[in-house]
């Protein structure tokens, strides 16, 4: 039988297309192939001649018994399972890598005297966290220290420095109030807290410290931390990577040379009533102080004594004067020369180019100069320093006239002469400078001695509440008065110029808003910028009671080198030891290891979860 050639077409060869959702489902009964339809579409190919054949597309049944269906509650129990372990590792994380505080320090000074480098060396800190009491034979060379001021012994210290042994750091916390006295101490380096820390301050300035060294204020955070730290030190072993801990971490890039610091000299006048001669020609009297200070920490060294309390004194003169010489009735013969220098603990650096600059004629026209220098803390007893000898006609005279008015006041004022080496550039008190120029000078102070070189020049000790606020209205009460007396020729008689309740009077607001703001502003000349906010409060302050107010800029001593990074913050972390990550690790794996199982076991049965550990068996290949 021949077929037809039109009916012999052959169907083109095409991959199946996967059959659609309603795809016929084949099943067998009675040995019989039924035809379950799930709707009413179906594939087919026919020939153009209209013969053709049915295709019908089924998939063939999977010999494997189907794996069992996850009931509802297993579905939930593993979602919530794999919720926990995801928020386990984030909590973990969190916790662990999180700073356990923030805290604002500030760093020992950095400076080269003369080409020796003094000071801190180092600003970045990145170690575990120590304290006392140290466990024997500690290697503390990757050790931050924390120590309470009053519990730092100052012997530890000398022998670190002394023996040049190596500390990762150390962190000084100073209390709140620092004029506040001490009763209970267990070792001989302790007492008041002013006299500990004017110690700790001369000991780090004048030496070289290879080891970043911060100070920090007692609060909260430290004050836990500092527990925390002693109860790992009471187990006998150090804070490290091993036994965990806290790490202090100051992230601080390498100091750089403070290039160029700048000093300012503020200047202001008073002019004399001119007579018949020449104003310029009048005699002058000079009233001075420098308003820079100097400490172991730049950033904290405010100097709210020295010489905070002598600025503010000199400021509270030259007011209650610019009353009296703004009417030409009440004006003087004297020409009174208002000076705020800088550099004072650097030699008085300033004063002496303040000096410079002067014509010589306005040099000699000077009388005698007074320089106030640390007047806030004193109780009864003021000294009067001086050059020339006490015999001296033009002493003599000042003197006398210091001691009417402090009988009047009830106040007790001494007089310390100490004569200037001329071969030695050292300076002790400002009023040398201007005996160099053979200006008659004294310096008015607290201080009965003078004191050494870069000491008590605004320490860490020098707080707002070391000045009183009556110690300096008593100064400017005893210095107003005398030179009111000189001016006006009123030596022998009991008049009170500047009488209380008058409108010439002492302001104590005024001092007290002035020692305020001294107090809250750091000023060591080498970080101060000369248009400073600071700077131009005092020119405008000045200008408003003075003037021909002037400021002088000039470039500080080159044998001073500073650098910067005088504060930064610390943070401080909660790290865990290598115990501890090892058993968190092993926790967390056993969890996953169970989770994992029983995912496997309800999603595709017990036999797969064997079968993923079982090993596979070897496939041998038969040679052709």
């Amino acid at each position: 039988m021949r077929r037809n050639p039109e009916n012999q077409r052959k169907l083109p060869r095409e991959s199946t297309p996967p059959p659609p959702h309603d795809a016929v489902k084949v099943r067998s009964g009675g040995g019989l192939g039924l035809i379950e339809h799930q709707s009413d579409t179906n594939q087919i190919g026919s020939s153009g001649s209209g013969s053709g054949c049915i295709c019908i597309s089924a998939r063939a049944p999977d010999p494997r018994p189907a794996p069992p269906a996850m009931s509802p509650s297993g579905e939930v129990v593993a979602s919530v399972s794999s919720a926990l372990a995801v928020l386990l590792v984030l909590l973990a994380c969190v916790e662990l890598g999180d700073a356990a505080a923030a805290v604002g320090v500030y760093r020992l000074i950095q400076y080269d005297l003369a080409g020796a480098p003094l000071g801190s060396r180092a600003a970045a800190l990145n170690h575990h966290a120590a304290a006392f009491p140290l466990p024997a034979g500690a290697d503390l060379s990757r050790s931050a220290l924390v120590a309470p001021l009053l519990d730092l012994p100052l012997s530890f210290l000398r022998e670190y420095l002394a023996e040049k042994k190596h500390l990762g750091g150390l962190l000084v916390l100073l209390p709140r109030n620092i004029s506040a006295k001490n009763v209970e101490g267990n070792n001989d380096d302790k007492g008041e807290p002013k006299n500990v820390l004017a110690e700790l301050e001369k000991l780090l300035m004048h030496e070289e410290v290879p080891f970043p060294v911060y100070f920090a204020f007692h609060d909260e955070n430290l004050d836990n931390l500092l527990e925390d730290i002693r109860k790992i030190a009471s187990s006998g072993q150090p804070a490290s990577a091993s036994t965990g801990g806290y790490k202090l971490v100051v992230p601080s890039a390498e100091p750089k040379k403070v290039s160029s610091p700048t000093i300012s000299n503020i200047q202001g006048w008073l002019p004399g009533s001119k007579g018949e001669g020449d104003a310029e020609q009048l005699p002058t009297i000079a009233i001075v102080a420098n308003y820079d200070t100097f400490g172991a920490a730049p950033a904290l060294s405010v100097g709210s004594d020295s010489n905070g309390s002598g600025a503010v004194a000199l400021l509270e003169i030259a007011r209650i004067f610019s009353r009296l010489y703004s009417s030409p009735k009440t004006r003087g013969k004297f020409n009174l020369l208002f000076g705020l220098t800088s550099g004072g603990p650097y030699n008085y650096n300033g004063t002496s180019k303040w000096l410079r600059s002067f014509d010589q004629r306005v040099r000699e026209s000077i009388d005698y100069a007074i320089c106030l220098n640390s007047v806030g803390s004193w109780s009864n007893d003021l000294w009067m320093h001086v050059s020339k000898p006490p015999e001296n006609p033009y002493i003599k005279q000042i003197f006398e006239d210091f001691s009417d008015i402090s009988k009047e006041m009830g106040i007790s004022v001494g007089i310390k002469h100490k004569k200037i080496n001329v071969s030695n550039s050292r300076v002790a008190w400002e009023h040398e400078q201007f005996s160099r120029f053979r200006v008659t000078a004294l310096t008015l102070s607290e201080l009965s001695t003078p004191p050494e070189f870069l000491e008590s020049t605004g320490g860490l000790y020098d707080t707002r509440e070391s000045v009183d606020v009556e110690s300096v209205m008593r100064t400017v009460k005893l210095v107003s008065e005398s030179l009111a007396r000189h001016i006006y020729g009123l030596r022998g008689r009991n008049i009170d110029v500047f009488a209380d309740n008058s409108s010439l009077a002492i302001s104590p607001h005024y001092i007290r808003s002035w020692l305020d703001l001294f107090s809250r502003t750091p000023r060591v000349a080498p970080f101060l910028q000369k248009n400073d906010p600071f700077i131009v409060a005092l020119k405008k302050e000045l200008s408003e009671h003075t003037t021909d107010v002037h400021v002088q800029n000039d470039v500080l001593d080159g044998m001073f080198t500073f650098y910067d990074a005088t504060k930064s913050t610390l943070n401080v972390y909660q790290v865990a030891s290598v115990t501890f990550d090892l058993l968190f690790l092993l926790v967390l794996g056993s969890y996953l290891i169970v989770l994992f199982s029983f995912l496997v076991i309800t999603t595709r049965g017990l036999d797969d979860l064997i079968n993923i550990f079982r090993r596979p068996p070897s496939r041998k290949v038969k040679g052709a």
